[in-house]
């Protein structure tokens, strides 16, 4: 750090050094969020399941760990599906999944656009 001299210049008013440990703790206590590019994907499908009268509802959940996307078709039952943004999964399966009131993972993947391709296909309910 280079001293300056106090000629013109206040001492409070001078840069603050942040630890870098301080700064990776801040911010890993902030929520895992959707992007606006994310959420411009998922409400697309949303919305063209509602125009097709399957899904009426849903919830965004932030976590520490995880953003999840609940599809409704009721308020009052459990979720359909749930979309989920997972970082700490990224290098491994993939960020994003799609799993079914199951519990059962429908599709995982590295890109949103690619998972989120199964609701293209007529999902069918096996007995």
């Amino acid at each position: 750090m280079s001293d300056y001299g106090s000629a013109g210049e206040d001492r409070d008013s001078s840069g603050i050094l942040i630890p870098l440990h301080e700064e990776r703790r801040a911010r890993s206590s902030l929520p895992v969020t959707f992007d606006r590019r994310e959420l411009d994907q998922i409400l697309r499908i949303y919305g063209r399941m509602v125009a097709a009268g399957e899904w009426r509802d849903y919830a965004i959940d932030h976590l520490k760990d995880r953003a999840i996307f609940s599809v409704f078709r009721r308020t009052s039952e459990v979720p359909l599906f749930q979309i989920v943004k997972d970082p700490k999964l990224t290098r491994k399966q993939g960020a994003y999944s799609v799993v079914a009131a199951t519990g059962a993972i429908l599709k995982r993947g590295h890109e949103l656009t690619r998972v989120l391709a199964v609701f293209d296909k007529k999902l069918k309910l096996v007995i």
